[in-house]
């Protein structure tokens, strides 16, 4: 079959990303489902800063790609050895994962080496490439997903389902934004009801994790960006004192809030020296989690010494230390009881046509979360 898809041939960091179109809308042929695929129709997409790694070249990819990770829609085919239906309501995980390896069984499967492997060559799961040109050249995956097309062949791996209730604009941005965000807090952090807590970065992943810590009950929440725009939205869900790091040291500012450092500390904006603030921003003992992903080539570096006496901790938290099975149908029923209120997240709608402006508004920290909405 043919489906309309994102597709990069030529990354560009060229602004406007508008007038300069490093994303192309091609038509693009679907080969025939695999015995563990399924054809899912995508109802919605939301943008995230990896995305925009893919449009401006800022981390290398094996080209033409076909864009997009975090996405809800509805099976519409199925392979002959899937668990899926046709009809099954389904968000798209980025890192489909074996469930067999070491990693996958101890509960870590965004560790999973053969998922990683599959991402990093730009193909499914399984190694299948379903996606050509009209030339009969190949295009190929991102992330296992694709999700920026109007229709995309997934192996069952890079699926989760979902109850049909469940708003499927808001599912889309409960996998990869909520799931990284919040997930740093609830998987990673753990923090108590009481706990101080500074957020980096009021993007989408920031956000969800302003909107996790007051879940837990964490006060005060800090929130820190080089945006004044950012806070209003920031105050919504949840955050009680705002830093604004290009007018102020945020270390010396969150130390006046809270006297020798927060509890924790969770690093979204995926730039190593905000990890830097980040990390001294916290008390003795206190507990970094960074969770945005800079360049290749970031470095953070402490002395050593330093590090062993102050006694604080470092956790990574790669896809929020997420579970996709488990955390996307559990976060989703967060925000069914009002806790997660991911619908809040959603600053912008586009059409599919339109994916050249709205990563123009992600690149310019316009909003929270842009979302493509297939049926514009």
């Amino acid at each position: 079959m043919i489906t309309q898809g994102a597709v990069v041939r030529e990354p560009s960091n060229v602004r406007p990303f508008a007038e300069s179109k490093p994303v192309r809308v091609e038509n693009v042929i679907i080969a025939e489902l695999g015995p563990k695929e399924c054809l899912v129709e995508i109802a919605f997409a939301g943008l995230c800063h990896s995305d925009l790694s893919a449009v401006d070249g800022s981390r290398t990819r094996n080209l033409p790609v076909m864009i997009g990770h975090e996405a809800s829609g509805v099976v519409r085919e199925v392979g002959p050895e899937t668990t899926f239906r046709s009809g099954d309501h389904v968000v798209l995980s980025w890192v489909a994962s074996c469930g067999e390896c070491r990693d996958c069984r101890a509960g870590r499967p965004s560790q999973c080496g053969a998922g990683n492997s599959a991402n990093i060559k730009g193909t499914l799961l399984n190694g299948a490439i379903k996606y050509s040109d009209k030339a009969g050249d190949v295009i190929y995956h991102r992330g296992g997903v694709s999700a920026l097309s109007r229709q995309v062949a997934v192996h069952e791996a890079s699926l989760v389902k979902i109850d049909a209730s469940i708003p499927l604009d808001v599912a889309a941005v409960a996998g990869c934004a909520v799931l990284t965000g919040a997930g740093a807090v609830i998987n990673s952090a753990h923090p108590e009801p009481g706990s101080s807590i500074a957020v980096f970065g009021m993007g989408g992943l920031g956000l969800s994790a302003v909107m996790a810590a007051k879940m837990f009950g964490c006060a005060p929440v800090i929130a820190v960006d080089v945006l004044e725009s950012k806070f209003a939205r920031a105050a919504e869900l949840g955050a009680t004192h705002f830093v604004n790091a290009a007018k102020v040291d945020p270390v010396a500012a969150i130390g006046r809030i809270v006297p020798g450092g927060v509890d924790f500390a969770v690093e979204s904006a995926g730039v190593a020296q905000v990890l830097n603030q980040a990390y001294y921003s916290t008390n003795l003992g206190g507990t970094t989690v960074p969770v945005g992903l800079p360049e290749s080539d970031a470095v953070f570096s402490v002395p050593v010494t330093e590090f062993v006496r102050s006694q604080r901790k470092l956790v990574g938290s790669y896809m929020g230390a997420a579970v996709p099975r488990r955390d996307i149908p559990r976060f989703l029923d967060l925000h069914t009881r009002g806790l997660l209120p991911i619908d809040r997240l959603i600053s912008q709608r586009f059409s599919l046509d339109e994916i050249n402006t709205a990563f123009d508004h992600l690149a310019d920290g316009n909003g929270a979360r842009q979302v493509i909405d297939m049926s514009l």
